[in-house]
């Protein structure tokens, strides 16, 4: 049985540790309010948008603008024809569960089943990991989710963008974890380049006039719709993190609040083995003297 002095410190240890996770858990719950209130607002006007360029995706299913039409019979892509692109979003720190390592797990996945793939990643978890089993990284984004600022999230679309159109990739795909509750995130694989149409029981039979012109308008909704799609999904990401790592830390304050409740026992079992020990010694001698 260990000592009782290093038992006692030992419990001073693991009280400092539930004190730092107890208060990491406070803050996640703080910081995760405010990212659900971000999603909660944004989610409407996503998806809005999303149904609006998916529409217009269906209704011009012929037209060769990149953003709507399949680029495998483009005669620009005929010497890239099935290359595609992978956007990977985890956080930029970790002590969040298996947050970051789950979609690292599923982002691996896809890079082995895909020969001709360019990565992007936004996120220092899922780049420090990535970088070390693939040559594959073209982009990566670090330290985005310190200020969550749209400026900076569209800068990151606008050159998205820019690779689509200059690389001609089949498609660009995106995996994140969509918020669902603080202990449920949901890992999502979305097709994010080009544009999927919406199932024709969707789409409304009303016929659409462009004003200006038709290639200005798709241009101009499939910028914003890149835009605000990879703002949705960062937000989505961002709210997911803080739930995971909300939920991570209460299960660590509770393992230190069980653990410290197991030292106490022991230490108390200890320090009356000590008394027991010391009782018999002291008997033990007063025998031998009264001899």
């Amino acid at each position: 049985m260990a000592n009782i002095r290093d038992i006692k410190n030992r419990i001073v240890s693991v009280k400092n540790t539930k004190q730092i996770t107890n208060a990491m858990k406070m803050v996640a719950a703080s910081k995760l309010r405010k990212a659900q209130e971000r999603i909660i607002n944004a989610r409407p006007y996503a998806d809005y948008l999303d149904m609006m360029i998916r529409t217009v995706k269906y209704k011009n299913i012929g037209t060769d603008n990149m953003l709507l039409a399949d680029t495998n019979g483009n005669e620009n892509n005929k010497n890239k024809a099935d290359k595609v692109a992978l956007i990977v979003i985890t956080a930029d720190r970790g002590l969040c569960g298996s947050f970051n390592s789950n979609i690292i797990r599923a982002a691996q996945k896809y890079i082995e089943n895909n020969q001709k793939i360019d990565v992007i990643c936004i996120g220092k978890k899922g780049y420090d990991q990535l970088k070390k089993r693939t040559d594959k990284i073209v982009e990566h984004y670090n330290d985005f989710f310190n200020e969550m600022d749209f400026a900076v999230c569209r800068d990151i679309s606008h050159n998205v963008l820019n690779l689509f159109l200059q690389k001609g990739y089949t498609k660009i795909d995106v995996i994140f974890n969509e918020f669902k509750s603080a202990i449920q995130q949901n890992i999502i694989q979305k097709q994010l380049l080009p544009i999927v149409p919406l199932e024709s029981d969707v789409v409304s039979q009303t016929d659409y006039l462009y004003e200006p012109d038709e290639d200005t308008i798709i241009n101009e909704l499939g910028e914003k719709y890149v835009d605000v799609e990879i703002w949705r999904m960062l937000l989505e990401s961002s709210a997911a993190e803080q739930g995971a790592r909300m939920t991570a830390m209460d299960n660590a304050t509770e393992n230190a609040l069980e653990l410290i409740n197991e030292l106490t026992l022991m230490h108390n079992r200890a320090r009356q083995s000590a008394i027991t020990t010391e009782i018999i010694e002291i008997a033990s001698g007063a025998e031998a003297i009264s001899e």
